[in-house]
């Protein structure tokens, strides 16, 4: 197993399917978006564990079973039957990153594919500035742009039939571009992927470091996570179903509670001070992520027929382990509140009388190609540490692309006290035309 997420059941589903047991286990970096599952397959099946002696002494595993895993550096190697899986160092992205070519030596002398990690990806590499941006470690992210240069330019000597299997593939935050395609060929990189294409290293690092989307709040945690070793599963307990008078109490003493159910329901009527973050994407847990406070317990309020098992392995995917209850839909009693919204002609007439604050959560990239004329532009994930710039003297409009991040926002600000606050349902986007059109104007 290369990469493995926490959640085992798909890898021991698939082994147990072919007749075959797990027996060993690596991963090319310590994660930044999501919980490592080394820990975690090693303690259920025994596999040996395999793990990154690169990077500087701030990036070395720390968990108990570092002391019996086998520690490895660039150009080590191991056999899995037949298979040779060999180390090759792939400092940038992070400084202990490794790759690993996979040679069936039963018929071949020569490595037929390489697991690249968040080194390669289809169409793009790996960020290099999220120890920084992430992780706090300020001064990184040049120096992890220039060693990916050098990674990239050890790769261009690679044979291009090599094939190419990445960790991530789109919508992963580790990139700015990363293509749908799960895998790919080294050959075809070389010809399409934009990192291939630079042969001066100061224009490759200005490339790489511009227009990378912000980094979730929650890849810090992933990365002391993953470093010093996630909790077990079976150390975890589930949480239980409690009442509303339970999620009141846990609300005034601090704990986040997250509503999941749709934007209409949370509309309607909540519970007071609750964050929703509707299940309707499969992203959902990302934007949990940007709120969560790993020091407090998490409550939730599940929808009507939600599969918890499910809900409970997507949010222990970034490390959501506190979670001692959830209130179901039908609990919710009485005494809720609604969540204001706003049309598109309310839109229009608060920018024509300039008496209402328009509030922009997209991401940078996207305010910059195009905004609302004197929008204040704070990326979501962003709110909580600029509270002071939200004016609380006149009403707030709050708006993305298409309302699923101006809804959690407006529930995250009515959360915090600003009580004038409302969401701007246009799920097809068309505050665009009114942008174009008071640009014209």
């Amino acid at each position: 197993m290369v990469d493995p997420m926490r959640d085992l059941e798909p890898y021991l589903q698939a082994a147990a399917k072919e007749g075959l047991r797990i027996t060993h286990v690596t991963e090319t970096h310590i994660h930044a978006d999501f919980v490592s599952g080394v820990r975690e397959l090693a303690a259920r099946t025994g596999a040996t564990i395999y793990l990154s002696d690169m990077g500087d002494a701030a990036w070395k595993y720390e968990y108990p079973e570092v002391d019996r895993a086998i520690l490895v550096r660039d150009g080590d190697s191991w056999m899995v039957g037949n298979i040779k899986v060999e180390v090759v160092a792939t400092s940038g992205h992070t400084l202990e990153h490794i790759a690993f070519l996979i040679t069936d030596t039963a018929g071949a002398d020569a490595p037929m594919g390489v697991f690249t990690g968040d080194f390669l990806f289809v169409g793009d590499v790996g960020r290099p500035d999220l120890l920084e941006e992430a992780a706090g470690f300020t001064g990184t992210k040049e120096s992890g742009a220039r060693m990916q240069f050098h990674t990239v330019e050890r790769f261009k000597a690679l044979p291009d039939y090599l094939q190419v299997w990445p960790a991530h593939g789109a919508g992963s935050a580790c990139g700015k571009a990363l293509g749908a395609i799960p895998s790919s060929t080294l050959g075809y990189e070389k010809l399409f992927n934009p990192a291939f294409q630079f042969k001066d290293e100061h224009k490759f690092v200005n490339w790489l470091l511009s227009g990378q989307p912000e980094p979730p709040r929650y890849f810090a945690r992933m990365k002391h996570v993953n470093k010093v070793g996630p909790a077990l599963l079976s150390e975890l307990a589930i949480p239980v179903a409690v009442d509303r008078a339970e999620i009141d109490a846990a609300l005034a003493a601090g704990a986040l509670v997250i509503d999941l159910r749709s934007q209409d329901e949370f509309i309607a009527g909540h519970v007071p001070g609750s964050l929703s973050v509707p299940m309707t994407t499969t992203m959902y847990s990302t934007y949990a992520g940007w709120f969560v406070d790993y020091s407090r317990p998490t409550y939730l309020v599940l929808p009507e027929g939600a599969d918890l098992g499910k809900i409970l392995s997507t949010l222990r995917a970034i490390g959501i382990d506190d979670m001692p209850g959830y209130l179901p839909a039908a609990a919710l009693g009485a005494n809720l509140a609604t969540l204001p919204t706003a049309s598109l002609s309310e839109l229009a007439a608060a920018l024509a009388n300039h008496d209402t604050q328009i509030l922009d959560v997209r991401g940078k990239t996207e305010y910059d190609e195009v905004h609302l004329p004197d929008a204040l532009h704070i990326p979501l994930g962003f709110l909580p540490k600029h509270l002071v710039a939200i004016p609380q003297d006149r009403p707030i409009i709050v708006h993305c692309a298409s309302g699923y991040r101006s809804h959690v926002g407006a529930s995250l600000l009515r959360r915090l006290g600003f009580s004038n606050v409302a969401t701007l349902l246009d799920p097809d986007g068309r505050w665009k035309e009114l942008a174009q059109s008071e640009v014209m104007a």
